[in-house]
């Protein structure tokens, strides 16, 4: 069901109703790829560290790196046929149902997840990203067509701080059922119940995402509504329109130099927040397992928690400085705190990293998000501009995430990658220097 009559551009309930999807899906990113599944996931293999693959042995980080990048090769596949038919039919908010719903019920089947079902359950996870990073195409989309440019740093930073803070509420409560099971009745020895809890929260997830995406499903607008174009094209559509933009990026300098360094410090960016649990759990001395449990999540949750005020004060930079200003600054903060990575071995170091990273996180989401959007001329078919935009994230995801695979794999260790990281932001930040907005 959605709203019978059209809200205009810029206001409040629309703007709200669209920073709201960030309340519902970031509960995935934070509780399903940020803590209590890479903690269960490695929990399954306290025996043994590798998985039998094709007759190969895997380090089974490296193997949740590849399942990753796959998933991302695929969204880089699909998203393009399904923003043409999407602009097409008028109807991204169609599109951005199904994958809800299949994000949403492929957490659900999380549930089903042991050692003796991986396949499974690394099928359901691989989906789960799918639904999650595909809903993301059509939610970014929306934001030229419900918010004017003076107010996109605002509104893209109230989405990721409604984000952070539902997602933390959720997690706050998974913790709650990790740390004290018997309390929500959950049977057996402590070790068993605790597992069953963190079982337990990726239904949690599921239920949440899909419950609290009506809300901004009922007011968000169906999309503009593309149909001179041919229907024998409606298929390739999506990569006709990326070659179009792509064309025009041979015209538009400024727009190809700020894809280019977002494209350099995604690779870190994005790799970095999908594995900072992983690095956690095998790279800092815990004094015991269910330290290292409780100390994992209490360090995501401190990101969630600082970053909130981490993207308010970007914001503020990005009026004060200017949108590439501030993205320079985050990108060499970044490389500091990989720098003070390399070295970190104890929990209290970790939190401090924690913390630091948490500061620059939710701001640089946030305001590449928002520059771009400036960026971009000015046009009703939003969804090819931001479908390129989230194809060039994605393939950053998968050349960062493949890389850390395979230098994990034959280092035999993740400390290692974090060079990699260094570099790039430091690249990033010398590319940006030749990048401009409107707000300086």
């Amino acid at each position: 069901m959605s709203i019978k009559f059209p809200l205009k551009k810029g206001s409040k309930t629309i703007i709200n109703a669209w920073a709201s999807y960030d309340w519902a899906n970031s509960v995935f990113f934070l509780v399903i790829t940020s803590t209590i599944f890479p903690i269960y996931y490695s929990s399954l293999f306290v025996e043994t560290n590798t998985v039998s693959v094709f007759n190969n042995e895997i380090n089974y980080t490296s193997l949740i790196s590849y399942i990753t990048a796959l998933a991302f090769t695929v969204i880089v596949f699909i998203s393009p046929i399904l923003s043409g038919i999407a602009d097409f039919i008028g109807n991204k908010k169609r599109f951005m149902k199904f994958f809800v719903y299949l994000g949403s019920f492929s957490c659900i089947g999380l549930y089903w997840l042991d050692i003796n079902s991986l396949k499974m359950g690394l099928v359901f996870y691989f989906f789960g990203l799918i639904g999650a990073w595909g809903s993301l195409v059509y939610y970014n989309s929306y934001l030229p067509d419900i918010a004017f440019p003076e107010q996109h740093d605002r509104t893209s930073a109230k989405g990721f701080a409604f984000g952070y803070i539902g997602s933390v509420i959720l997690l706050l409560i998974n913790l709650s059922m990790v740390m004290y099971p018997n309390f929500y009745g959950i049977e057996g020895s402590y070790e068993e119940a605790t597992i069953k809890a963190m079982k337990y929260s990726f239904i949690t997830v599921g239920l949440w995402w899909s419950f609290f995406s009506q809300y901004s499903f009922y007011y968000l607008p169906e999309g503009n509504s593309n149909s001179k174009k041919f229907r024998k094209d409606i298929i390739w559509n999506g990569y006709l329109e990326l070659k179009k933009v792509w064309n025009q990026l041979k015209e538009d300098l400024n727009l190809l130099r700020y894809l280019r360094a977002f494209f350099v410090y995604s690779i870190a960016l994005q790799t970095v927040m999908l594995i900072a649990a992983y690095f956690g759990e095998s790279e800092i001395s815990w004094d015991s397992e269910r330290a290292k449990t409780l100390g994992l999540i209490i360090s995501i949750l401190l990101i969630q928690i600082v970053a909130i005020f981490g993207a308010i004060m970007t914001t503020i930079a990005s009026e004060k400085y200017g949108n590439i200003a501030t993205l320079i600054a985050i990108n060499l903060i970044w490389a500091l705190v990989c720098v003070y990575a390399f070295f970190i071995k104890a929990p209290f170091q970790f939190y401090i990293a924690a913390g630091l990273v948490g500061i620059v996180m939710g701001g640089m989401q946030s305001l590449s998000r928002s520059t771009y959007s400036k960026i971009i001329p000015n046009t009703l078919n939003t969804t090819s501009f931001f479908s390129f935009y989230d194809v060039t994230e994605k393939i950053a995801i998968v050349i960062g995430m493949t890389t850390f695979g395979i230098i994990t794999q034959f280092s035999g260790g993740m400390r290692n990658s974090i060079f990699m990281f260094f570099v790039l932001f430091v690249t990033a930040a010398f590319l940006l220097r030749k990048v401009y907005t409107s707000n300086k």
